[in-house]
């Protein structure tokens, strides 16, 4: 698992981005935007599948996974989609093709509702979009962040490893669930884990700012759900969202969680794929 590696940078207005990219430097564009609190680790298998016929974009958004992570950075899911756009700009994409998960999807709404970005189509994977969003733990953590980041660290180690297993239906193979908490351990890791989570607490006016734009989204978008997703972002919500965008399509994912990506990397990569060759 250790073939996984960012070797770019980018320097964000949140702090240091690590990015990369897969498969041929002609081929059409395509990003893929992780969730909280994970990594663009979370995309590894569908990434390489997707790698075949795009040229696929992924990066750690600030204060995730291989990026900078520091005391007083902006967190929000409004910075994160400021930083998105500025990082559209950097690598010179005008209309993308997008793959977002979790909280990523709240980024790649709001870089094309509340700044202007465009994408040629748009998937969305379990995504941070309606509210009520995000597990009974996270609140609990966001509002009590200053307690639990006095946690001994074996202590910690062992609730973000139940948290982060949490979100996956099947279970995690070992090495991908050390590879997404690797960022969180130690006093670093731990005291950034806590910090992310308590920016998050007022990130639902970022998503309620974006709600009346849904009907107006103008381009062809696909809706991925875990149909086991029970507590983290709950399959209504993918039902709700798809009624509210203009001829998106759900798919919905048997035997897979919240971490569709890693839970069905097979039947999500065939998805993606039947959808963005489809495009006219």
């Amino acid at each position: 698992m250790a073939d996984w590696h960012l070797s770019r940078t980018f320097e964000s207005t949140s702090g240091v981005v690590r990015w990369d990219r897969l498969g041929a430097p002609d081929a059409e564009p395509l990003v893929l935007l992780h969730g909280t609190p994970f990594s663009s680790y979370v995309w590894r298998p569908v990434a390489r599948a997707l790698a075949d016929r795009y040229q696929v974009y992924v990066w750690d958004m600030p204060g995730y996974g291989a990026s900078e992570a520091t005391v007083g950075q902006d967190l929000s899911l409004d910075a994160m989609s400021r930083v998105f756009t500025d990082l559209l700009g950097h690598w010179r994409l005008t209309r993308p093709l997008v793959a977002a998960h979790d909280s990523g999807g709240a980024v790649a709404l709001g870089a094309h509702l509340l700044r202007g970005a465009r994408y040629r189509a748009l998937a969305l994977v379990d995504a941070v979009a309606l509210p009520p969003w995000g597990s009974p733990f996270s609140a609990l953590v966001g509002e009590h962040a200053e307690v639990f980041a006095r946690l001994p660290l074996p202590v910690h180690e062992a609730v973000v490893r139940e948290y982060v297993q949490s979100a996956s239906s099947p279970g995690l193979h070992p090495a991908d669930l050390d590879r997404l908490i690797a960022p969180w351990l130690g006093q670093a890791g731990r005291a950034a884990f806590y910090r992310q989570l308590t920016q998050r607490l007022d990130d639902r006016r970022y998503t309620d700012a974006m709600r009346p734009g849904y009907s107006a989204i103008d381009l062809p978008v696909l809706i991925c759900w875990g149909e086991d997703d029970t507590s983290w972002v709950p399959l209504p919500r993918g039902h709700e969202l798809a009624a509210l965008i203009p001829g998106a399509r759900l798919h919905t994912l048997p035997d897979a969680g919240h971490l569709a990506p890693l839970d069905a990397p097979a039947e999500l990569a065939t998805t993606l794929l039947t959808f963005l060759t489809s495009l006219p």
